[in-house]
């Protein structure tokens, strides 16, 4: 089987207010003695601390590994006073503070307001591949099932004291970034990094950490890097999420090997599907990739269980995400609780402190 392992980022908040706190170092030395470690790490932003899992075989050992992370994250952070928590928007209006270093300033400076107001979280799963080449064939077959991905993790309905409209605002933040979003058909791996050399010389971007397409072929380890969800309220969610695009790896390089051809789907067709998926989560209609056409979002997310079924079998997943996706789809997500608790109590700040009660 392949490995997989998973990125978190959170809202580092004081316990009391729910505020953002720019206090991400701190936590960094607390956690880690001051050397990032492959447990914690900073963010562009000083209210933001990302966790990594080990990778894993299993479902049941990453669902103890992101246990393990968040607990580790929490330990940190109480050391200095505030509180990680598990929202990729913070519903309390914030100015972010950037975290030091070279290259966040040079972000900042070349980005303007889209990097200065980037404080959202995030949630990247990294599933192994044999090389480039099939990595860059699973990019170009998973594309079509993303946005559904995105739909089950949306968790960012606020953005600065307010109800955006949408499950997941911070995909629409997110793709302010001009290197963001879904992509074309890259065909190889040489026709991958000619796109990213392109890119790389118009001088717009800084580096190769700053190519943010949805999926691509990580930097620093030989995997498959899905970064279109948003962090999500539950530990289960996350694995959901992971078991998922595992399997979507895996059928699309058994595809590959097949010599099955992938769906040639314009990327304009992705972006609107990601639009949907992003505005209303599971709460309405997603554009189905067997139609390219709406259809309930409960209908495109079992058609994705059937479409990587085999793989989910082969796996010994295919229990656990059904039931995952059972109670994910009864109980709403991430985005669903933060409305409730606002219906509830009128106050984004008990949004806040829902989310940390729920990390105990």
């Amino acid at each position: 089987m392949r490995t997989v392992g998973v990125e978190e980022e959170f809202l580092l908040v004081d316990p009391e207010s729910g505020r953002a706190r720019a206090i991400g170092a701190a936590v960094l030395i607390a956690g880690s003695g001051g050397a990032e470690d492959e447990d914690l790490s900073g963010e562009l932003q000083a209210e933001q601390l990302e966790t990594g899992t080990q990778p894993c075989l299993d479902l049941e050992g990453l669902g103890v590994e992101l246990r393990r992370t968040r607990a580790t994250a929490r330990a940190a952070a109480r050391a200095v006073g505030v509180e990680p928590v598990a929202l990729a928007t913070s519903p309390i209006a914030v100015e972010p503070t950037t975290s030091p270093g070279t290259r966040y300033r040079r972000m900042i400076e070349r980005f303007g307001l889209t990097g200065a107001e980037q404080l959202t979280c995030g949630c990247h799963v990294h599933v192994a591949v044999g090389s480039d080449e099939e990595g860059v064939a699973v990019l170009d077959r998973i594309r079509p099932w993303l946005a559904p991905l995105l739909a089950v993790s949306t968790n960012s309905p606020f953005w600065n004291g307010t109800d955006s409209g949408y499950g997941s605002y911070r995909s629409q933040v997110w793709g302010r970034w001009p290197s963001a979003g879904p992509t074309a058909l890259f065909g190889s791996a040489a026709g991958y990094k000619t796109v990213t050399r392109a890119m790389l010389n118009t001088e717009t971007v800084l580096d190769d950490g700053m190519i943010y397409f949805d999926a691509r072929l990580s930097q620093q380890h030989p995997t498959v890097e899905v970064r279109i969800a948003d962090v999500c309220r539950e530990p289960d969610d996350a694995v959901l999420i992971a078991a998922l695009v595992r399997a979507l790896v895996d059928t699309a390089a058994d595809d590959w090997e097949r010599g099955v051809a992938p769906d040639p789907v314009p990327v304009e067709v992705l972006r609107l599907a990601a639009w949907r998926a992003g505005r209303s989560g599971i709460g309405s209609a997603l554009v189905d990739p067997r139609s390219w056409a709406p259809a309930p979002a409960a209908d495109v997310l079992r058609g994705l269980v059937e479409h990587v079924g085999e793989a989910l079998c082969a796996n010994g997943d295919r229990d656990v995400v059904t039931e995952l996706l059972d109670a994910v789809l009864a109980r709403g997500t991430g985005a669903t609780r933060q409305r409730a608790v606002f219906d509830r109590d009128g106050d984004v700040h008990a949004v806040v402190r829902d989310a940390i009660e729920q990390a105990d």
